[in-house]
C-alpha cells in the first residue's frame, strides 16, 4: 500500500505477488495488485483480477475499501453498489456497510434504492440523519421524475408525511431537518404552511446563516403576495442595517404594490404580522431621508441610503410621478455622492446604474463639475495636472470612466482621441509611482488608464486606422510588464491577437490566467474558437483537452459533493449540485469542444498514423448516434468578461447574446453532421453481393447508406439555415462574442466542396451495387463529379493566395482570412482523400475481377470501363494540386522569414522610446505565430500528399 501511495506501482505489483505466493487467497493483496495494474495501463488484467475477488463477496473492510478505490479509478461506480449489496446481505447489522451502500447508490444517482437503504439504516441504528437521508432521497426522486404530476402527488406528499411524523413525535433535532421540511413545503407550493414552520418553534433552529429566518419569511410573503408583511419586514431590517441593498429593493417594490392596490392600514389592530407598514410615497421619501440623516452619525460611511434615494427617483420617474422633486436633483445628488465616495473604486459602478437620470445636454457640464473638486496639481503652466496621492488618482479615474460611459470620448475627432490617449498614458505612467511597493500579484492603481487608452485606440482601428491596433498591443504589453497579474490586459491581448490571426502568444497568455474549474466552460471559448482555425493544431488539441478534462471530471466530482452534502446534512445544496451538473452536461461549449476535438483528431491521424476505420472506432463514433442535447443546450459563455465602459447603445445587448447562441448552434450542427457523415464512410465497407437485393437488406449495409443519405439531407438543411442567418449581416461589438467560422466556410467554397464529396459517396455506392456492366450513366456522373471537384478545390486554393502579412505605408496589415481559408482547404482535401479511399476499396475488386477475365479469355484488350480513367485522372490532379499548395506554403514561409520588421518604424512618431521596444516584441510575436501556423499546415499537407500517392489503382 505504501508503494501505491508513493506512485511506485511496479514495486507494489511485485510485493503483492510475493505475498500471494505465500498466501494464495489473500483478497486484499490481489486487489492492491489490481490497483497497480490499473495505474500502469493494464486495465483488462486489473478488471479480471478484481472480479475474481468480487465474485467471492468479501466482507473484510480492507478488501472492500481497496476495491472501491479501484472501481472509482476505472470510472465504474456501479460496481461498488454490487459489492456492498453482497456485503450487507452477509453482515445485515453493520451500520458501516449500510452507510457505504447508501453512498454508493448516491454516486450513481439511484434515488429509490437510496431511500430504501436510508430506512434500513434507521432500523438498525435509529439516528435522525439516516431517517432524513431517506426523506431527501424522496425529494430527489421528485426532482428527477419526468412527470411533474407524479412528484406533486406521490414523492413530495410522502416526504412531507415522513417529516410530520417526526415533528409530532418531537424528534426534530437539527437545523438541517427544519431546512428539509421547509424545502418540501416550498416545492409543494404550501407557502402558508412553510411560513408557519419558519415563524414557529421549529424556526428557532435556523441559526447558521445570518438572517436565515427573515430571508425565508420574506420569500414566502412574496410568494403569497402579502405586501404589507414584505414592506414591514424590509423596513425593520433596514432600521437594523441601512446598507443592505436587497431590502431597499423589496421595500420599494412593496410600497408601490400597496399604492397600486390602494391598501390602507386597519384602524384598530396591528398593521401587519411584522409591524408598521409604509404605503405612500410621502412615507417612503421620509424613510429614505431619515436613513441618510442616520448615516451621518454612523462610524463608517454607508453607500446604501444615498443610492436608495437615486433608486427612488428613478422609480418615480418611471411611474411618471411628479413627486421626485421632493428628493432633489439627480445631478446634484450624484455630485455629492462622488464627493463622498469618489476615491473608492466602487463609485463608478454605483453611479453607472443611474447615469440615465441625467439629460444628455448636461453630460459635459456634469463631468466638468466633478473634475473641479479633484485635487490635481500641475508642475508647470502648460503641463497636465496630476494627482498627488492615490485618493485623488481614484477620483480622477472615476471621472474618466464616466466620460467614456457618457459617450464623450466617442464623439471626438481622431486628433482629439489621440491626444486623450497620450494624456491617459501619461497619467498611467505617473500613477505607477504610487504602486512601487505592490506585489507581483497585485494590480497597479493606474491600470485602468492604460485600458481606457486601448479602448480609444480600438475605436480608431474600427474606423479604419490600421496603425492603431499595433499601438493597442504595444500599450497592453507595456501594462502587463508592470502588472503581470492583470487579467483584463491578458484577456484583451488574447482577443486582439486572435483578431489579427496570431494564435501563438495566446496559449501562454491563457495559461497565465490560470483559469479554474468552471472558467474552462465560461471563458474557454476565447481559446478553442481560434486555435484550430488558425492552423495551430497542436495547441488546438491541447486546449480541447483542458476543457474536456474539466467536463469529464465534473461528472465524478459532483457525486462527491453530493455525498459530502448528505454527510453534513446540507440538504438544500444537493439539488443545486445536480442542477450544476446538468448545466455543464448540456453546455454548448462542451458539445463544441467534443465535436471539434474529434474532427481535429481525424484530420491529424486518420489514414496517416492509423486507418480512418480504427480512428473512428477508438472514438466510438457512429453515424446513427447524436449525443448533443440540442433542445437543452446551455450557453454558459461569459460574454462580459472583458471590461467595457461603452454607452448602452454600443455595448453588448441581450439581442447579441441570442443571435450569437443561434449562430453557434447552427455552426455546431453543420460540424456535428460533417463528423457523423465522415464516421459513416467505413461502415459502407465492401461486403456486398451485387444484384442480390434480398441479401443486401439482411446484412444491414443498405440501411447504412440510407443513414448517410438522411444525414446529407440534414446537412443541406443546416447549411440553408446558416446562409439565411448570415444574410442578416450581424455585427457584434468588438469586445462582444467572436463570430463563428461559418461565413468563411460558405464564402470560400469549402461548404460546396464538402457537400458534393458526400454526394459522390452515394454515387459510388450505387456503382458498387449495380456493377460495371450496365452503369455507364453512373460512371459518367462520377466522372463529372471528379472534374467539378477538382475545379472547386482549385478555386478554394485560389482564395488562399496572397500575402499573410503585408507592409503598407509603414504599417503592418495581417490577413487572417487567408490563413482560415488554408485551414479549410486542408480539412476539405482530407475529406476528399477519405472519400477517395472508399472509392478505391470499391474499384480495386472490380479491377482484379477484370484482370482474371482477361487472363481467362487470353485477350489482350478487354475494354476498361471509363470509371477507372476518371479515377486515375482525379487522383493525379489532386496530387498536382496538393503539391502546388505545398509549394505555395513554402513560398509563404520564405516571405515570412524575410520580412524585416525592424525597418518598420511606425510612422506615428507619438511612440516613445520605451514603447518602441514593446512594438518590436508585438510584431515579432505576430510574425512568428504566422510562421508557426504555415509550418504546421505544410507538415500536415505533406503527410496527406503521401497518402494520395498510395491511391494509384
Amino acid at each position: 500500500a505504501d508503494y501505491l501511495d508513493n506512485g511506485n506501482n511496479k514495486m507494489a505489483i511485485q510485493q503483492a505477488d510475493k505475498l500471494l505466493k505465500k498466501h494464495k487467497d489473500l483478497h486484499c493483496a490481489k486487489v492492491l495488485k489490481a490497483i497497480g495494474l490499473q495505474r500502469t495501463g493494464k486495465q483488462d488484467e486489473a478488471y479480471a483480477l478484481a472480479q475474481e475477488v468480487a465474485a467471492l463477496e468479501p466482507t473484510d473492510d480492507n478488501s472492500l475499501q481497496a476495491l472501491t478505490i479501484l472501481y472509482r479509478e476505472m470510472h465504474r461506480p456501479e460496481l461498488v453498489t454490487k459489492l456492498y449489496e453482497a456485503a450487507v446481505k452477509k453482515v445485515p447489522n453493520s451500520e458501516e456497510y449500510h452507510s457505504h451502500l447508501f453512498m454508493a447508490y448516491a454516486r450513481v444517482g439511484e434515488y429509490k434504492k437510496m431511500q430504501q437503504a436510508g430506512m434500513a439504516l434507521y432500523k438498525i441504528v435509529p439516528k435522525n440523519p439516516y431517517y432524513f437521508w431517506s426523506v431527501m432521497s424522496l425529494i430527489m426522486q421528485s426532482i428527477s421524475a419526468q412527470d411533474e404530476n407524479l412528484s406533486k402527488t406521490m414523492f413530495l406528499p410522502l416526504a412531507e408525511r415522513m417529516v410530520e411524523k417526526m415533528v409530532k413525535e418531537d424528534k426534530i433535532e437539527a437545523e438541517a431537518e427544519v431546512e428539509l421540511y421547509y424545502m418540501i413545503l416550498e416545492r409543494l407550493e404550501k407557502y402558508k404552511e412553510a411560513l408557519d414552520v419558519v415563524r414557529g418553534k421549529l424556526g428557532e433552529k435556523l441559526t447558521s446563516e445570518l438572517q436565515s429566518r427573515e430571508n425565508k419569511c420574506m420569500a414566502m410573503y412574496k410568494k403569497l403576495h402579502r405586501w404589507p408583511e414584505c414592506n414591514a419586514l424590509a423596513r425593520r431590517l433596514l432600521l437594523k442595517n441601512s446598507d443592505d441593498w436587497q431590502f431597499y429593493i423589496t421595500y420599494f417594490d412593496s410600497v408601490f404594490q400597496l399604492i397600486d392596490e390602494s391598501w390602507t392600514p386597519p384602524a384598530e389592530e396591528e398593521h401587519s404580522l411584522e409591524g408598521e407598514v409604509h404605503c405612500s410615497i410621502e412615507q417612503a421619501v421620509n424613510f429614505i431621508e431619515e436613513r441618510i440623516s442616520e448615516e451621518s452619525k454612523s462610524s463608517r460611511p454607508l453607500r446604501g441610503p444615498y443610492l436608495a434615494k437615486l433608486e427612488l427617483i428613478r422609480r418615480l420617474r418611471h411611474r411618471g410621478c411628479n413627486d421626485e422633486y421632493k428628493l432633489g436633483d439627480p445631478e446634484e445628488l450624484m455630485f455629492q455622492y462622488f464627493k463622498k465616495f469618489g476615491d473608492k473604486p466602487c463609485c463608478f459602478t454605483d453611479l453607472k446604474v443611474f447615469v440615465d437620470l441625467l439629460p444628455p445636454s448636461q453630460y459635459t457640464k456634469f463631468i466638468r463639475q466633478l473634475l473641479d473638486v479633484i485635487p490635481l496639481a500641475a508642475a508647470a503652466e502648460n503641463e497636465v495636472a496630476l494627482p498627488g496621492d492615490i485618493k485623488a488618482l481614484q477620483q480622477h479615474l472615476c471621472v474618466v470612466q464616466l466620460s467614456r460611459l457618457l459617450g464623450i470620448y466617442h464623439a471626438m475627432e481622431k486628433k482629439q482621441k489621440l491626444a486623450v490617449v497620450r494624456e491617459l498614458m501619461l497619467r498611467y505612467r505617473h500613477g505607477l509611482e504610487f504602486g512601487k511597493s505592490c506585489l507581483k500579484t497585485e494590480l497597479q492603481f493606474s491600470d485602468y488608464y492604460c485600458l481606457l487608452a486601448v479602448h480609444l485606440l480600438l475605436d480608431l482601428w474600427l474606423e479604419g486606422e490600421e496603425a492603431a491596433v499595433w499601438q493597442c498591443l504595444t500599450l497592453l504589453e507595456e501594462g502587463l510588464s508592470h502588472s503581470p497579474s492583470n487579467a483584463q490586459f491578458k484577456l484583451l491581448l488574447i482577443r486582439i491577437y486572435c483578431r489579427l490571426g496570431a494564435f501563438e502568444p495566446v496559449s501562454e497568455l491563457y495559461s497565465s490566467l490560470d483559469a479554474k474549474h468552471i472558467q474552462h466552460d465560461t471563458i474557454g471559448y476565447l481559446l478553442t474558437r481560434y486555435a484550430g482555425s488558425l492552423g495551430h493544431y497542436a495547441a488546438a488539441s491541447q486546449s480541447c483537452n483542458f476543457a474536456l478534462r474539466f467536463f469529464h471530471s465534473n461528472q465524478k466530482d459532483t457525486s462527491e459533493y453530493i455525498i459530502q452534502a448528505y454527510k453534513y446534512g446540507a440538504f438544500e445544496k444537493i439539488p443545486e449540485f445536480i442542477a450544476f451538473r446538468n448545466r455543464l452536461n448540456s453546455s454548448l461549449h462542451f458539445a463544441q469542444v467534443r465535436t471539434e476535438r474529434m474532427l481535429l483528431d481525424l484530420l491529424l491521424e486518420a489514414n496517416i498514423s492509423t486507418s480512418l476505420e480504427e480512428s473512428i472506432k477508438s472514438m466510438s463514433l457512429s453515424p446513427e448516434e447524436d449525443d448533443i442535447p440540442w433542445k437543452d443546450l446551455r450557453d454558459n459563455r461569459d460574454l462580459t468578461v472583458l471590461f467595457s465602459w461603452d454607452p448602452k447603445d454600443r455595448d453588448i445587448s441581450e439581442e447579441h447574446r441570442k443571435l450569437s447562441l443561434e449562430e453557434e448552434t447552427l455552426w455546431l450542427r453543420i460540424r456535428s453532421l460533417t463528423l457523423r457523415l465522415v464516421s459513416g464512410l467505413p461502415t459502407l465497407g465492401h461486403t456486398i453481393q451485387p444484384k442480390n437485393s434480398e441479401k443486401t437488406a439482411e446484412n444491414g449495409v443498405s440501411s447504412k447508406i440510407d443513414t448517410i443519405r438522411a444525414l446529407l439531407q440534414q446537412l443541406e438543411a443546416a447549411v440553408d439555415s446558416g446562409k439565411k442567418f448570415l444574410e442578416q449581416k450581424i455585427q457584434y461589438p468588438v469586445l462582444g462574442p467572436p463570430p463563428t467560422r461559418m461565413a468563411g466556410f460558405f464564402s470560400n467554397g469549402s461548404c460546396q466542396c464538402q457537400t458534393s464529396l458526400f454526394y459522390l459517396v452515394s454515387d459510388i455506392y450505387e456503382l458498387d451495387t449495380n456493377g460495371l456492366e450496365d452503369s455507364a450513366e453512373i460512371q459518367e456522373r462520377i466522372g463529372n463529379s471528379f472534374k467539378s471537384l477538382v475545379e472547386r478545390l482549385t478555386d478554394l486554393f485560389n482564395k488562399c493566395k496572397g500575402d499573410l502579412i503585408e507592409v503598407k505605408d509603414g504599417t503592418l496589415k495581417t490577413h487572417p482570412n487567408l490563413l482560415e481559408n488554408l485551414v479549410f482547404f486542408v480539412e476539405t482535401i482530407s475529406i476528399a482523400l477519405w472519400v477517395l479511399s472508399y472509392c478505391d476499396s470499391v474499384l480495386r475488386p472490380f479491377k482484379s475481377n477484370l484482370q482474371k477475365k482477361k487472363k481467362k479469355k487470353k485477350e489482350s484488350s478487354v475494354a476498361m470501363p471509363p470509371v477507372f480513367t476518371h479515377f486515375l485522372d482525379y487522383v493525379t490532379e489532386l496530387q498536382t494540386l496538393t503539391s502546388n499548395v505545398i509549394d505555395h506554403i513554402k513560398g509563404l514561409e520564405i516571405i515570412l522569414t524575410a520580412l524585416k520588421l525592424e525597418e518598420l518604424s511606425l510612422k506615428d512618431t507619438l511612440l516613445l522610446q520605451e514603447e518602441k521596444k514593446f512594438t518590436k516584441t508585438v510584431q515579432g510575436k505576430v510574425q512568428s505565430s504566422y510562421h508557426h501556423s504555415v509550418q504546421e499546415i505544410g507538415e500536415l499537407l505533406k503527410k496527406r500528399l503521401d497518402t494520395i500517392k498510395k491511391l494509384k489503382i
